[in-house]
């Protein structure tokens, strides 16, 4: 104990890991800020985005990825899966988790994920890792907070892997990450379009970071937080935005909070809180930067004309209900109360706002596809289709299971029952979707 009081006695000067800027090329000038890869698409183009929700989210997601695994299908003659075919997969807070490990580890994370973070106790573990002495000893540092003990457990999940080694997996997809700005209250995606805003470079940044980032529930963790080298490299080339958008208001939002990372006096740092407070699906940026791009076709700039036979969205939501009504009572509204309505009731509302956009970019898309598929110079064969599908855990066909897993906490560990239910129920949720059976079905007629 009297080492422990002295360790303590003194404030840590301990600084965790922080995003450096971008090398300057060998002639001193400025480094070009990154972009994103470009690659040829497949035929089947397919995109997965996974809600927030702690390990509930994480085990229904994984039985939706699961599902996927067990849909198979001739594609140019070699027999393959949807899952196979996923090119994107988005992630929030605890669907990050889940979304990071298959981006990292592929088809491993359909018998590995389940073991290694769903079934042990990693809550208990980050609560025993936090009163270690050398953590508490880090606390007392002005730049290290309780979500930093969260990153340091998920580097062990990801065996340290950063957004540069995920280039290395063959076939591997590429990984979105969204968490909230604080100072703007924007959605704040790990991307090579982010970080080029901000002249750093995605590549050496660890998932474990993102998503520690993507996970900081306001209060209940803290911020993690980035330095912002805007101006320490040369601008990256603009992509053109369609007239017919131009004027959108998502589009000037998109543009407005691009903006606000241009000037690094200003803003020199960047606080990063839960992604669920302005995305809870996942979802929200990669429609408005869709939308501000003027179409759907603008998003495959390097497919052959014709190439492009079907593409694919699965959202999947895990949100549950307010754990109580505060609107039933009289009495005044605990902390904890307050927190679970502000927070996770705030991010059931942008949801909705969400899945409303969807709709209407789904109407447009498909008039779009309409229009133009199997012209000269349009990617998309004659043939091509489009098919958005959207899987929640408010849909599970069983009242009796549906209100039980509803009732699971936002938590990073709950009950093994509740982790081999819930990944059932992804399953069965997504399986018994009609859009999916209407999917299923497309897939089949293809050669």
């Amino acid at each position: 104990m009297l080492v422990l009081a002295a360790t303590l006695a003194g404030c840590s000067t301990y600084r965790p890991w922080i995003n450096g800027g971008l090398a300057a090329g060998a002639d001193g000038a400025p480094a070009a800020a990154p972009v994103a890869p470009r690659r040829t698409p497949p035929a089947v183009v397919a995109a997965v985005t996974l809600s927030g929700g702690g390990a509930r989210a994480a085990a229904f997601g994984l039985g939706v990825l699961r599902e996927m695994k067990a849909t198979p299908f001739s594609l140019e003659g070699q027999p393959t899966t949807l899952l196979d075919q996923v090119a994107l997969v988005s992630g929030v807070s605890g669907g990050s988790i889940l979304a990071a490990h298959f981006a990292a580890f592929g088809d491993e994370t359909l018998t590995r994920f389940e073991p290694d973070f769903l079934m042990v106790p990693f809550e208990a573990g980050l609560i025993r890792q936090a009163f270690a002495p050398t953590r508490l000893y880090h606390l007392t540092s002005p730049w290290y907070g309780r979500s930093h003990i969260l990153a340091q457990r998920l580097d062990e999940l990801y065996r340290g892997l950063t957004f540069g080694d995920l280039k290395s997996r063959p076939h591997a997809p590429d990984l979105m990450v969204t968490a909230t700005d604080l100072t703007t209250g924007a959605p704040f995606d790990f991307t090579p379009e982010q970080f080029g805003l901000i002249c750093s470079d995605l590549d050496r940044t660890p998932l474990s970071f993102a998503v520690a980032a993507s996970s900081a529930v306001p209060i209940l963790l803290s911020p993690m937080t980035l330095k912002n080298h805007a101006g320490e490299c040369a601008p990256a080339a603009t992509p053109p935005r369609g007239p017919a958008t131009s004027d959108d208001y998502r589009t000037r939002l998109l543009a407005l909070s691009a903006q606000s990372y241009r000037d690094a006096k200003e803003r020199p740092y960047i606080h990063l809180v839960d992604g669920g407070v302005s995305d809870n699906t996942g979802a929200r940026l990669m429609l408005d930067r869709l939308l501000a791009g003027g179409s759907i076709a603008s998003s495959f700039p390097d497919a052959p004309p014709g190439s492009i036979h079907r593409m694919v969205l699965i959202t999947v939501n895990s949100e549950r209900d307010l754990a109580e009504r505060i609107d039933a009572s009289d009495q005044v509204p605990s902390t904890g109360q307050v927190i679970e309505t502000l927070v996770f009731g705030a991010g059931a509302r942008e949801t909705q706002v969400t899945l409303a956009m969807l709709n209407d970019d789904h109407r447009r898309w498909q008039a779009e596809l309409m229009r133009t598929r199997g012209t000269p110079g349009s990617p998309f064969a004659a043939d091509a289709e489009l098919h958005i599908v959207s899987v929640s855990l408010h849909d599970v066909p069983d009242d009796k299971i549906r209100h039980s897993l509803l009732r699971v906490p936002t938590a990073f560990t709950i009950e093994g029952r509740d982790v081999q239910e819930l990944q059932k129920a992804g399953a069965e949720a997504l399986r018994s979707a009609p859009a999916f059976i209407r999917l299923r079905e497309s897939l089949d007629r293809l050669k």
